[in-house]
């Protein structure tokens, strides 16, 4: 797990928390002492991961979790986690928005109507509606870290690639906005291209790649996982996960 990374006493959401980034994400915070809130479709994820994070404490006596089954899609739900935190803790630390989807590799013209709306309203306004859900708790921690999962197609824009692409070049945008909105405050925001990785996502996008030769998540999770610290400075940024370098795209006014 991340080493010195001290996370004791601090709430943490991580959406997408079944599986990939997400669940090693998840796993990382706890291990650093955050109690996790994991947000994710699919229970059976959630569950094993609450497991571990069990398990991990049963060793070291750190880390906790609270399961939320819940669709982004989910308007309503969505809302209502920002004040189930609220009455809970009173606070939120850390967000990791991570979910997302893929939708489909095809020509722009050739993408069908739902799938590109599926593909927007998950990866985009979902994600909208969650900062807004969970923006007045962050506020209110002592140092509110919000991780924001992008990635490189949101500047590559590699043909066939479109409707993803748009998705995380918005998320992105809306993350600087937001970091720029609140630089003033404790609260630090950055975006993060995790860069190639052993995901599902990944082998559906790449169909040919040998899997083998990507880093596995864990990997790119401990990466990640110190932009939750406490003692961060940089906001507004991308962090590059390969390189493990803030980037800056802020182009003159």
């Amino acid at each position: 797990m991340t080493a010195h990374l001290n996370l004791t006493g601090r709430v943490a959401v991580v959406t997408g928390a079944s599986r990939g980034i997400g669940y090693f994400l998840a796993r990382e915070l706890a291990a650093a002492g955050a109690h996790v809130v994991a947000v994710a479709r699919t229970i059976g994820g959630l569950e094993e991961l609450d497991d571990e994070i069990k398990a991990e404490k049963a060793l070291t006596g750190k880390g906790e979790a609270t399961l939320v089954p819940l669709d982004l899609n989910d308007g309503p739900g969505v809302d209502r986690l920002g004040g189930a935190i609220h009455e809970r803790w009173g606070k939120l630390d850390i967000l990791v928005a991570n979910a997302g989807i893929l939708g489909v590799i095809a020509p722009i013209g050739h993408v069908e109507a739902k799938v590109f709306d599926r593909v927007i309203a998950t990866n985009v306004t979902a994600t909208w509606r969650l900062i807004r859900s969970v923006d007045p708790l962050l506020r209110l921690s002592d140092a509110g870290r919000a991780i924001v999962l992008s990635s490189g197609a949101a500047h590559s824009a590699r043909a066939f690639w479109g409707p993803y692409a748009a998705s995380k070049a918005a998320v992105e945008a809306m993350a600087r906005s937001w970091a720029d909105e609140t630089k003033n405050l404790p609260l630090r925001i950055n975006s993060v291209n995790p860069g190639a990785t052993r995901t599902a996502m990944r082998a559906l996008a790449m169909p040919g790649e040998d899997p083998q030769t990507l880093p596995h998540p864990s990997e790119i999770a401990k990466k990640i996982a110190p932009l939750a610290s406490p003692t961060l400075t940089e906001t507004g940024m991308i962090f590059d996960a390969a390189s493990e370098r803030f980037i800056s795209y802020r182009m003159p006014e």
